[in-house]
């Protein structure tokens, strides 16, 4: 197991699973440029074709979680609850603490038939991301600025056009807008002091306009809310640079599905709602740091050999015409074309430690502080 371990944690083994997400990225947004001419022909051929594509990128990420790290997921849920996942549209909301908290959320997608089509309502920054932007395009991932007066009519035009969307899709909420950090917690429960609202101790205030908006565009399409709260045994806090050196994680999920018809319909009614909601998860965080668990029983999907199927089929197809190219580099002895193939070793890295770094708590933005922002929300 050492062994494993330390070959896990190989620089150069790393960055030939980064040249095979990225080159294997690049060949997938193309094919879902090319895919561009069935829309105006058959628009959900176009869909089910670039949900397949979306998989076959995404699942690589998965994989790194399910089988490179070896991270174990628990649901604490009934199988009532269970057996309804993957056969119906929902909104699924889920607290915003860690770095891989949507890697957590996506093994789930994965192993209920859903990674394709999940969406997100995801920041406009993110859309110059490549790959990662490149690829929710064309997925029609609704882009917001934050900025309700910019974004309305863009929310709610990719929202309505979500409606006829063949595959069943989860549709994963962020309702606290960031990820969670200490400064950003402190201005949050100012602002819900200043609101009357009660303070939460392992969340932020959720905002609730982009909930409410979306439960009230895909009303009739959405069939129940599922409200996910994540955490991870013994105090973890895992990192995406911690999954890529193959260190291994144990997160749980509490998962509760609420009926569509159970929420209100009234604007601010279904905000104070998901207000509840999130004292209630507040809740469940505090009774998990005291027990080490959630309450309810507990549900182990299996992981499915499909993720690793797809990196494999990835990884034969790239990797052995570089590797071919590289021993010939060498045995060329030129100097040009051994600075050359280095230079190119150099960019890849920082390009992957880059694409790494979107997903680092330190790094993530903010508009919290702002007052403008503020008055926006």
């Amino acid at each position: 197991m050492a062994l494993v371990g330390y070959l896990k944690s190989l620089f150069i083994l790393q960055l030939l699973m980064g040249f095979v997400f990225v080159v294997s990225g690049l060949i997938i947004n193309f094919i879902q440029l090319c895919t561009c001419v069935l829309w105006p022909v058959n628009r959900q051929l176009y869909r089910r074709i670039n949900c397949r594509l979306s998989y076959s990128l995404w699942s690589q990420l998965v994989m790194l979680l399910e089988w490179w790290s070896g991270t174990e997921c628990t649901l604490y849920t009934d199988q009532a609850t269970v057996d309804k996942f993957g056969k119906e549209h929902v909104i699924i909301i889920l607290n915003h603490n860690y770095e891989i908290d949507f890697l957590c959320g996506w093994t789930m997608c994965e192993r209920y038939g859903v990674l394709g089509s999940s969406k997100v309502l995801a920041k406009h920054e993110l859309l110059k991301v490549p790959l990662i932007g490149w690829t929710w395009y064309f997925l029609e991932i609704v882009f917001c600025k934050r900025k309700w007066e910019e974004d309305r009519k863009t929310v709610f035009a990719g929202l309505d056009r979500l409606k006829d969307y063949p595959e069943y899709m989860w549709f994963l909420l962020y309702c606290e807008g960031t990820r969670f950090t200490e400064k950003k917690h402190q201005i949050s429960m100012q602002v819900a002091e200043s609101k009357g609202l009660p303070k939460l101790k392992y969340h932020l205030l959720p905002r609730t306009k982009g909930f409410t908006t979306t439960l009230h565009c895909l009303k009739g399409t959405v069939k129940a809310v599922y409200d996910v709260t994540l955490n991870f045994k013994d105090n973890q806090t895992p990192t995406l640079l911690g999954i890529v050196n193959g260190k291994k994680y144990k997160a749980d999920m509490h998962i509760r599905r609420y009926p569509v018809e159970e929420i209100p319909d009234d604007e601010k009614e279904c905000a104070d709602w998901l207000h509840k909601l999130y004292q209630e998860k507040d809740a469940l965080q505090e009774a998990y740091s005291k027990d080490g668990k959630f309450p309810g029983p507990t549900i182990i999907p299996r992981r499915r050999i499909w993720t690793l199927l797809n990196f494999l089929f990835w990884a034969t197809l790239l990797l052995s015409p570089l590797i071919n190219f590289a021993c010939g580099v060498v045995v060329s002895g030129s100097p040009l074309l051994i600075i050359g193939f280095t230079i190119f070793l150099i960019i890849a890295s920082v390009a992957i430690r880059r694409l790494i770094g979107v997903t680092e708590v330190k790094k993530t933005g903010s508009s919290y502080g702002d007052q403008e922002a503020k008055k926006q929300n």
